[in-house]
């Protein structure tokens, strides 16, 4: 039987990023990777996270139990998604290179790569007149210093300009807005939470105050990547989903047995 794996993609990208990890996982895990709203195919919806969880929680009503795995924006729509609807249709959960808080403060060093708040702020006014110029900054930020693959760049560059840049900024001015660490706490499944040792947005420590305030969580860095370790190291985050999945399965074993005992 395969194991149902629902991805959810980052800002401005589409469900196709995940093509070549759905390919190398293969026939045993059933993959589901759908544009968020305000992206790709659902370009024309409803440009929120709110509306992302309803297409998130449509797919996750379908399956068994699926594995919820969201990169950046993707693992915002999932915290939101918890929050909202908590745990019980899920079996785990993996989080790809996210802060549950963009905007720093004197509590939280944790913020949008060691920017400031103001800096972080005056990104939204940029997103609709100076999209281009960010686009070269976005493909900057997604990978390991010395680790871009030329193949990666113009695919992503004629991904990201395909983007309509009115319908993104409404989306990341709330994920400026939005603050997940209270329901990190309330995470109470398998957590696998993934970042990438060169990142340039967040900090690999993140994961770590992740994994000390969630219950079942554990972190793996993966040492030759930066923002996108599926993109960048996908044999490696391929095994590191596969051992996961194994977990849970062996967790569930474990339970089956207990309860025949």
């Amino acid at each position: 039987m395969s194991v149902p794996l629902v991805f959810l993609h980052g800002w401005a990208m589409n469900g196709a990023v995940f093509d070549g990890v759905k390919t190398q996982l293969g026939p045993g895990f059933d993959c589901y990777a759908p544009d968020l709203p305000g992206h790709g195919s659902r370009e024309m919806d409803e440009p929120s996270l709110a509306r992302c969880v309803e297409v998130a929680s449509e797919i996750i009503n379908q399956l068994d139990h699926p594995v919820l795995v969201g990169w950046s924006m993707g693992a915002a729509v999932a915290w939101q998604y918890l929050a909202q609807e908590g745990t019980q249709s899920l079996s785990g959960l993996v989080t790809i290179d996210m802060s549950p808080r963009l905007l720093p403060d004197d509590q939280w060093a944790f913020g949008l790569g060691g920017q400031n708040t103001e800096a972080v702020l005056s990104t939204s006014s940029k997103i609709e007149f100076q999209w281009r110029s960010m686009v070269k900054n976005i493909l900057h930020n997604m990978y390991a210093p010395n680790g871009l693959q030329e193949a990666n760049e113009d695919a992503m560059r004629a991904l990201l300009l395909k983007q309509d840049p009115t319908a993104l900024r409404p989306i990341w001015d709330d994920l400026i807005a939005m603050d997940a660490r209270q329901s990190i706490d309330a995470i109470d499944i398998p957590y696998l939470v993934c970042a990438g040792a060169h990142s340039r947005l967040y900090d690999p420590e993140v994961a770590y105050w992740i994994e000390r305030h969630s219950p079942m969580a554990e972190v793996r860095v993966f040492q030759n990547s930066g923002h996108s370790p599926h993109l960048e190291e996908p044999d490696a985050f391929c095994d590191a989903i596969r051992r996961f999945v194994r977990t849970l399965e062996s967790t569930k074993t474990e339970r089956r047995r207990a309860l025949t005992e």
